[in-house]
């Protein structure tokens, strides 16, 4: 198939002879790297993804088809050669985890090159000296459908400016800063993800932890390849159906638009699998069944009909889909992005295959050092203070600080078992920051220190001038005295000739005034004459303006008259008058006819027209015919000569009036220019004069100028001499601290960038840690700085390179803890880039930022809030913070686009997208986020988003919060003058730093002469008195402080086991996740403890008293709420922890005890080997050398065996001294720690009592036992906020405890205690039963929390909602009651905030009676008047009975086969049976009184046949007329009498509080042997639960990997496997399966048979399951989830439970079992080949049920007896050893391999006897099972004595009624001191 494929595409593109030399290598050795690959790569744990498929191998034949002849140049075998190896490197090489696979696909590829393409070079030449790559992208210009696939540039450097061309395009596209630091590997994946996207249907998987750049290259990828780039936006709520309308939209794009469409998918979008379903059915067919309705469809197929019909598609809706369907599968590239991290890769490669097979798989590998360093070079190479060898240095230190920050990762999850994750986003975070906060912090201070220098300058300036101002002073006064009398002379000079002027001033003034009357007069003359003219001055310009608009056309109309018309006559006649012409029309014509008429006219003199012209114009001008109307009618050219005649009249006749007036004017102005020019000449004179004057007044005042100059100059001289003094004084002791000031700065400067660097690596990687590993990290980051040759300080600190005094102050009082690892948690959350994410399980984090941004407008919220979007929005416009508290172990979808950071710019907007929209982001906004998970396991997606800061409580900083509330009690003015004082400091020195700012402001704005500057002196010296008067209140206040807290030290111990106690609360979530506290809590008890405790005036008293009252309430509080088992522990870690800090313990000591030591071999030979076991003898020598104390004791243990032997059996080793010559000397005795560890190696069943006993002998009696809870009490203690939690164990139920509690105070069941038992369906109905219940003051009861997982983060927002209503809709006597078996769903809020009671059968018969007894109503013991003498007693029976089946399930199958839950109920329901039988006058009926109680209300719960025997057993001891007997006792000793008679409930509940604490096995007719396997697995329980909370410090992971561990354990398991048993085998001469003499079937023959099949069929499981595993760890098959599951019990060295399955019953771990195997095939082996054994060995069996009933018919069917009349007898032989058997027995078999528990068989007297003390099983010897008919009675002499296939006893039911872990009875002689029920209770 692929032969022609790639022939056609040779013969259509390349010659022949291309062809003959490559279409068979290709193709063979393509197929030779496909089989290889699939064969020798395979799937493993790890390598979930290695499953390949013919998809691989088309998908290379793909790539090669995508070349063209004319891209493969001059040499196209060549070129076609490196694509065939380029191919398979893209297809099989990208998918490769490690460089170890790599290579070995490399060296296969090279091989084939030699081999099948005749290649002369060299491995390195082909992979290590060149980069071959192919790719569309080499010509960035080209069109898309332009571009052809070529290969690329052989090395990344020649790549790298190509695709920085294309990085400049996306950036200018995007509007982004994309930054890409183009290595080889990041080039390698471009080029990768760009092939694929490049191919039709290409769709790639990129692998790899979040933050090494998936996205970013896929984003880039497929900018590069033309490709729009989809991603979804996940938001609150978003599920599949916005899933399928985001594919909807892609769909759109795809196959309407016909866009190639890369779809970017996350894992962390996944919020369903079913995502990656449909995504999978995408690239499987295209499309997601169901997704469109069938009018989408049908508008898909309309919107493309006629681009799908233009390629010949028919017009039919089914062949219109698929090609529709095969358009978007051509155009559509799925990118999926997913993190190798945790399973869920894993398990999606298993569960969905398409993903894999479908996608080309590129694995994003750890950034390889080199490229961290050509990352960090290039980037620190732009940053202006690196320069040279220092970029060098920091690239090298950056990286070795990432890579040992993964190895402090690693080690922080193996010791402290919390999680975190760094990758190379972390690392590009921290180059960043560095490079700015260098810029930033050089900026602050290098303007620091310039202001600092600056003053200090201004004050040398200032002291080097005042000796020079005075001298100046000095040679000033001579001068300035000759300058005065010079002044004075010309003073009274001017004085002189200015009186001079002043006389000439006034003449002129008196002429001046005469001049101006004169200008009145003539000015009133000429405007007179001026207005006469005007009125006819308009009509002479209108007449001047008519002659104007004359032409020559209109003289000529005029001239045309032959006898003109009477007006235009009688106007000539009128013109020729003023012209002193003839009135008449020929000399009018005539006149007409001058060439110069209309210009005579113009130019008339109209001032001097004579007085007989105007006389006779009088004849004309009275005409009344002569108007300007009148003439324009009868000629236009004549009315304006009109105008002009009458004009002329008017004005002639006028300037005859005004003429007189114009002559008096012309005489007026001549006088008046007469007397203006006398007037002139005597200004002159004045002028002159004043002249003079101004000349002397000029030089005088030059001379004063001068004088005053030299006055001013001495005086500012004295001034300055002054300010000088003033400011000198003022600022002279500034000088050195400014000078120390700008020194340190200096330094600063000069280590700032070793400083820097360390800072911002503590902000990008510390925030995770605990104090002590930042410490570490910290130091060696110094250390190496140093190294290199980076300046930094020494030693360092994140607090004086980030932070002030000042800042560190207000942030304590802001409520921040003082602990230095607070304070650097603060700066990480302030200085960091990243959005802090606080890990804040004590909510110290919380109440700091909101006290520290509660001014700026604080919002807080949580994830759960239905208005978090629109709280976020909100704050984001506004620039208000925003705190989202109880973060879970996910983050908010709506929260990563903002985690992100990706805020975009629009001109001068900024905005970021959420949610769909654009937001308009303010740069004030800031987001602070926290959860209460103590150790939340973050993935890596949300390290990189958030800067992560474990801001949990340190045991300083909590000490320093307990002090502040003792001192607040105890000294409440004490801690009163604390506060004010810290509040007067923070304000103080906030004053002192603000004059400082504001004196050097002064000082560097000031210009000039800093002397001459009057107020700027004043202000600074009056800022020096103010600082002055502040800093000496300072030094006041620090004085005083100090004495406080001297003061307040006294109290410190206090705090100090305050802090103690806590962190010992605070590992409790370790043991059970209910055991929550929240350091509020803590606070509270702890103050009530200060309040109640008993006061004192004596402070060592009163000091004492609280440490007692404190430790004893908090475990009292504590252990209400912890289960019984945990108590101790609770005690224990308590008393160590107190130890500890006072140093009684050693951590040698304590890490002994928890984990003992490594032994060696042992060459001492053990001096006693009964007492002594060989482990405890070798781990004897491991504890000298751990702890010195017992040097010598191995000797003592030699030569004093006897004094020890005595001491190791002791029945209280704890108690007893231990002999004393080991002892170091000087020592009289061991301490009580080293005590213990010496009883965890010889004696460990006495290591809980040897606890317990110290835990006293520490703490006192109290801590050993806790007093019993007391409901009502709890109800009063609680209030309507408070949740009131029951934990419970099985079989406890508190309903009955409440309805009775409840009705007591009056909350009638049903009516006002609302109980609702959640389950589905049931959470809004307890929500709305809640709701009402608040507003009513009901009591509702939610019963089995844990079975509503869904609904619990409901109740979280419940309880969480009653404390926002407690002051408004809350009613006081609402209570909420809550019950749960402990789970870790259960919210820790609710947790943390309420009251926890656990619930369980009580531990201990004391404390069993005493609750029955609880319960008990107070008439109580006069219930029954017809018995009252043995009501109370059998009262106590029932209730001692109750305790006893209880009781016996500590002893595990010693007590019960199976462990039942017998219930308060039970108790309950028995005591109204006794009630009912006692209240009749008969005597009791006791049979009837056992059966009902034992068989009914106490039986029915049990299963096992032997377990009712033995319940009717121990009631008969409680039921039983000998009870009512007086000296009664339930026990030997008598201490467990029943109580007195005629006493009251409260006498009889005294008595019962006398009973021992402690119980021992022989009150409930045990053997102490069963107490010793008790306390055995107590000590292992108790350190293991110790332990498990430990950090695990030391440990490290070994030199083999699991998986080779797992492999070498297979192997040899498969080695040393037996071989099958087959009939083949079979002994010829002793056939086991002959016949019986009578010719029957012989059972045996049948039974070995069924074993032989029972066990070949266990061996082939095993060996195939081997196999499987084998093969699945080297890949060859997928690990399947069984495989996984036998991966990981074979590490726990387990029996895998698919063998359990299929094999016998065993309790052996893996490697005994394995022994035991071969035993038992060893024996069926010898019995197949040898015949029937003499002995058989009964736990060999499968099914010994089988066996035995097969003896049982062979002797029935040789006997011809009926089987249902034969049972065995049973014979003890005096034989322990088979092999010491000869011969069978005539009739039965002989059996051995039987084992007697809490009993032993004593040979000599033929008779079982009671164990030897500390062993608990020995050796039954061998027994004749002998066929007997079926005895009528069981002798009492014997034992019906249970026989079970192993210990644990129990097992499934059978239709027998027994467990099927049950074989038989065997009868037992048993001593005649004893009878049968003793043997079955013991």
């Amino acid at each position: 198939m692929f032969t022609a494929i790639l022939g056609g595409f040779m013969d259509h593109q390349f010659g022949l002879d291309v062809k003959r030399a490559l279409l068979k290598p290709m193709v063979e050795g393509s197929i030779e790297v496909y089989l290889r690959v699939s064969q020798e790569l395979l799937p493993t744990p790890a390598r979930a993804h290695y499953t390949f498929n013919l998809r691989d191998l088309s998908k290379l034949f793909q790539g090669i088809l995508m070349i063209k002849a004319r891209q493969c140049g001059r040499d196209p075998k060549a070129v076609l050669t490196r694509l065939w190896q380029h191919e398979n490197m893209r297809v099989f090489q990208d998918r490769l985890v490690d460089s170890e696979d790599r290579g070995y696909l490399q060296r296969l590829l090279h091989g084939l090159l030699k081999s099948r393409f005749d290649t002369r070079l060299s491995y390195e030449e082909w992979f290590e000296q060149q980069n071959i790559a192919f790719g569309y992208f080499l010509r960035p210009d080209a069109a898309a459908e332009e571009r052809v696939y070529q290969e690329l540039p052989a090395s990344a450097a020649q790549i790298a400016p190509l695709l920085k061309s294309y990085l400049e395009a996306y950036n200018n596209r995007f509007n982004t800063n994309l930054n890409l630091v183009l290595f080889q590997d990041a080039i390698q994946h471009i080029c990768s993800i760009a092939r694929v996207l490049a191919q039709p249907r290409g769709s790639t998987m990129l692998v790899g932890v979040g933050g090494c750049g998936k996205q970013t290259l896929a984003r880039f990828a497929a900018f590069i390849g033309g490709l729009r780039c989809f991603q979804i936006q996940v938001t609150r709520g978003y599920g599949r159906a916005e899933f399928w309308g985001d594919l909807k939209k892609v769909y759109q794009m795809c196959g309407v638009d016909e866009r190639e469409v890369a779809f970017l998918l996350t894992d962390s979008q996944v919020v369903s699998e079913v995502f990656l379903e449909d995504i999978s059915n995408i690239l499987n067919l295209g499309e997601v069944p169901g997704m469109f309705a069938d009018e989408e469809r049908n508008k898909l197929l309309e919107d493309s009909r006629s681009s799908l019909m233009a390629q010949g598609i028919p017009d039919v809706p089914g062949p219109l889909w698929r090609a529709f369907v095969e358009r978007v599968r051509a155009k559509l590239h799925i990118v999926l992005c997913m993190s190798p991290v945790g399973e869920t890769f894993r398990l999606r490669c298993r569960q969905l295959p398409t993903l894999v097979n479908c996608c080309t798989i590129n694995w994003f590998s750890d950034w390889p050092p080199e490229a961290l360093i050509s990352v960090s070079t290039r980037q620190l190479e732009h940053v202006d203070l690196c320069k040279g060898p220092m970029v060098a240095a920091l690239s090298t230190l950056s990286v070795e600080v990432h890579a040992g920050v993964v190895a402090a990762a690693d080690k922080f999850l193996l010791e402290l078992r919390r999680r975190f994750y760094v990758t190379p986003k972390t690392f590009l975070d921290m180059l960043a920051l560095l490079s700015s906060m260098l810029g930033e912090q050089h900026s602050q201070l290098t303007a620091s220190r310039e202001r600092l220098i600056h003053g200090l300058n201004k004050l040398h300036e200032t002291n080097s001038a005042v000796d020079a101002m005075q001298q100046e002073l000095t040679a000033l006064q001579p001068n300035l005295q000759q300058k005065t009398a010079s002044a004075e002379q010309l003073l009274a000079q001017v004085t002189q000739e200015n009186k001079e002027a002043e006389e000439i001033q006034a003449v002129v003034s008196q002429e001046e005034q005469s001049v101006s009357q004169q200008g009145a007069k003539t000015a009133a003359l000429k405007d007179d004459a001026q207005q006469e003219l005007n009125q006819v001055l308009p009509a002479l310009e209108a007449a001047q303006k008519a002659l104007n608009a004359l032409n020559k056309n209109d003289i000529i109309e005029i001239k045309t008259f032959t006898k003109p018309p009477a007006l235009v006559q009688l106007t000539m006649e009128g013109v020729c008058i003023l012209l002193q012409e003839e009135p008449d029309w020929a000399t009018a014509k005539r006149v007409l006819g001058q060439p110069k008429f209309i210009e005579r006219l113009m130019t008339y003199d109209a001032d001097n027209i004579p007085d007989i012209v105007l006389d006779g114009l009088q004849r004309i001008v009275t005409d009344p015919r002569f108007t300007v109307d009148q003439v324009a009618k009868q000629s236009n050219a004549a009315r304006s000569m009109c105008l002009w005649v009458r004009a002329l009249d008017v004005y002639g006749r006028m300037v005859k009036v005004v003429e007189p007036k114009r002559q008096a004017l012309h005489q007026a102005e001549a006088a008046l220019a007469e007397v203006e020019a006398q007037l002139t000449a005597k200004r002159e004179q004045l002028r002159e004069v004043i002249e003079k004057v101004q000349s002397l007044k000029q030089q005088l005042s030059d001379t004063q100028t001068e004088l005053a100059s030299l006055q001013q100059a001495y005086n500012l001289g004295e001034k300055r001499l002054v300010r000088a003094s003033k400011l000198i004084s003022a600022l002279g002791d500034e000088a050195g601290r400014w000078g120390n000031s700008a020194d340190t700065l200096a330094t600063r400067l000069q280590l700032l960038i070793g400083d820097v660097f360390l800072a911002a690596a503590c902000i990008s990687y510390v925030g995770p840690f605990t104090g002590i590993y930042r410490d570490r990290l910290v130091q060696g980051w110094r250390g190496r700085c140093q190294d290199l040759g980076v300046p930094v300080s020494d030693p360092f600190s994140l607090q004086a390179i980030l932070a002030t005094p000042m800042s560190i102050r207000e942030w304590t009082l802001q409520g921040l803890p003082t602990d230095a690892v607070s304070v650097e948690s603060a700066i990480l959350v302030t200085s960091g880039r990243r959005w802090p994410l606080m890990i804040d399980p004590q909510c110290q984090a919380n109440k700091w930022v909101k006290a520290m941004e509660g001014k700026m407008g604080l919002r807080v919220c949580k994830p759960g809030d239905p208005t978090l979007m629109r709280t976020l929005e909100s704050c984001i416009r506004l620039g208000h913070p925003l705190l989202v508290e109880e973060m879970g172990g996910t983050l908010e979808p709506q929260l990563l686009p903002l985690l992100e950071g990706t805020v975009s710019s629009q001109g001068h907007r900024r905005f970021i997208r959420l949610g769909g929209s654009d937001i308009d982001y303010d740069v004030n906004f800031k987001l602070y986020m926290s959860t209460k998970l103590a150790n939340p396991h973050y993935l890596p997606e949300v390290c990189i988003a958030t800067n992560l800061i474990n801001f949990t409580v340190t045991q300083e900083g909590l000490e320093a919060q307990l002090l502040r509330e003792v001192v607040a009690q105890e000294r409440g003015e004490l801690e009163e003058a604390k506060e004010r004082l810290l509040l007067s400091l923070a304000a103080d020195t906030r004053q002192l730093q603000d004059l400082q700012d504001r004196i050097l402001k002064l000082l560097k704005e000031s210009e000039g002469n800093i002397l001459d500057d009057e107020v700027l002196i004043n202000t600074l010296n009056n800022s020096k008195l103010t600082a002055e008067v502040v800093q000496k209140r300072v030094k006041e206040a620090q004085h005083t402080e100090a004495e406080i807290n001297l003061a307040r030290d006294k109290y410190r111990a206090v705090p100090h086991r305050g802090s103690t106690l806590f962190f010992v609360m605070a590992d409790l979530p370790l043991i059970d996740p209910m055991y929550q506290y929240s350091l509020e809590y803590f606070i509270q008890v702890f103050n009530h403890c200060i309040k109640t405790s008993p006061k004192s005036i004596d402070l060592p008293t009163r000091l004492r008293t609280l440490l007692d009252v404190i430790t004893e309430f908090v475990y009292t509080t504590v252990c209400s709420g912890l289960f019984q088992a945990h108590r101790l522990i609770f005690s224990f870690l308590i008393c160590i922890a107190i130890q500890q800090q006072a140093q009684a313990i050693t951590t040698a000591e304590w890490n002994f005890l928890l984990r003992g030591a490594q032994t060696g071999p042992i060459t001492r030979p053990n001096p006693a080997p009964a007492v002594l076991t060989p482990a405890a003898w070798a781990a004897l020598s491991a504890l000298e050398d751990v702890l010195p104390v017992f040097k010598g004791l191995m000797r003592s243990m030699t030569l004093e065996a006897q004094a020890w032997i005595k001491w190791l059996q002791s029945a209280a080793p704890h108690l007893t001294p231990l002999p004393a010559s080991w002892l170091p000397e000087g020592a009289s005795a061991i301490s009580q720690m080293q005590k213990l560890c010496l009883l965890k190696l010889v004696r460990p069943d006495c290591l809980v009592s040897a606890i317990q006993q110290y835990v006293v002998a520490s703490l006192g009696p109290r801590f050993a036992e806790p007093g019993p809870v007391s409901l009502t009490q709890v109800s009063k203690d609680s209030n309507n906020t408070t949740p009131i939690i029951f934990i419970l164990s099985a079989g406890c139920e508190p309903t009955h405890e409440l309805q009775r509690l409840a009705q007591a105070e009056g909350f009638t069941p049903g009516e006002k205690l609302h109980i609702i038992s959640l389950g589905q369906g049931q959470g809004p109905l307890a929500q709305a039963v809640i709701d009402v219940a608040a507003k009513q003051g009901h009591w509702v009861c939610l019963q089995n929390c844990h079975l509503a997982k869904s609904w619990m983060p409901e109740l979280e927002r419940q309880v969480s909602k009653l404390r926002a209503d407690a002051e408004t809709d809350l009613h006081a006597d609402f209570r909420l009651w809550l019950t749960s078996m402990p789970s870790p769903d259960f919210p820790v809020p609710v947790l943390q905030s309420g009251i926890k009671i656990t619930m369980e059968t009580p531990k201990g018969l004391r404390a069993a009676v005493l609750r029955c007894y609880g319960s008990l109503p107070p008439n109580a013991l006069t219930l029954c008047p017809q018995q009252p003498q043995a009501w109370p007693r059998l009262l106590f029976a029932l209730a001692f009975f109750h305790a006893l089946v209880l009781e016996r399930r500590k002893y595990g199958s010693l007590g019960w086969n199976t462990k039942y839950d017998f219930s308060n109920g039970d108790w309950l329901c028995a005591r109204h049976t006794l009630s009912m039988f006692l209240n009749t006058p008969d005597a009791i009926p006791w049979e009837a009184l056992q059966y009902v109680t034992g068989q009914i209300n106490y039986g029915g719960r049990v299963t096992d046949d032997n377990d009712r025997v033995l319940l009717t057993h121990l009631l008969r001891r409680c039921y039983s007329p000998s009870v009512l007997m007086p000296g009664f006792s339930f026990a030997p000793d008598g201490e467990y009498a029943p109580p007195p008679p005629d006493v009251d409930l409260d006498s009889c509940i005294s008595h019962i509080q006398g009973l021992p604490a402690t119980d021992t096995a022989q009150v409930f007719s045990m053997h102490a042997n069963a107490d010793t396997a008790f306390q055995l697995q107590e000590s292992e329980r108790l350190l293991g639960t110790v332990l498990s909370i430990q950090p695990r410090t030391g440990l490290a992971a070994g030199s083999v990997s699991s998986d080779e561990l797992v492999a070498n354990m297979a192997q040899d398991i498969l080695a040393n496997l037996p071989a099958p048993l087959l009939r083949e085998d079979a002994s010829i001469a002793k056939d086991p399966f002959a016949v019986l003499p009578t010719g029957a079937v012989n059972s045996l023959g049948v039974v070995l048979g069924q074993e032989m099949e029972r066990f070949n069929r266990l061996l082939h499981h095993i060996t195939a399951s081997l196999q499987d595993l084998t093969k699945a760890l080297k890949g060859l098959v997928a690990m399947s989830g069984p495989l996984e599951l036998m991966y990981t019990a074979l590490i726990n060295n387990q029996v895998p439970q698919q063998w359990a399955q299929v094999s016998y019953p065993s309790l052996k771990p893996l490697g005994a079992w394995l022994k035991d195997l071969q035993a038992r095939l060893a024996f069926f082996a010898s019995w197949l080949r040898r015949g029937v054994p003499a002995c058989f060995w009964l736990a060999a069996f499968f099914f010994p049920q089988g066996f035995l009933t097969a003896v049982l018919q062979n002797h029935a069917r040789l006997t011809h007896t009926p089987i249902d009349q034969l049972s065995f007898g049973f014979e003890v032989l005096a034989v322990e050893e088979a092999q010491e058997l000869t011969a069978a027995p005539q009739t039965g078999v002989f059996v051995s391999g039987l084992h007697l528990e809490c009993a032993r068989w004593v040979t000599q007297l033929g008779s079982l006897a009671m164990p030897e003390p500390g062993t608990m099983t020995s050796l039954l010897p061998i027994v004749h099972f002998q066929p007997q008919q079926c005895a009528e009675s069981v002798s009492t002499a014997e034992y019906q004595c249970p026989l079970y296939q192993t210990s644990a006893r129990s097992g499934m039911l059978s239709s027998t009624g027994q467990s099927t872990n049950f074989v038989l009875h065997i009868c037992l002689p048993i001593p005649r001191s004893s009878n049968a029920a003793d043997w079955i209770l013991q």
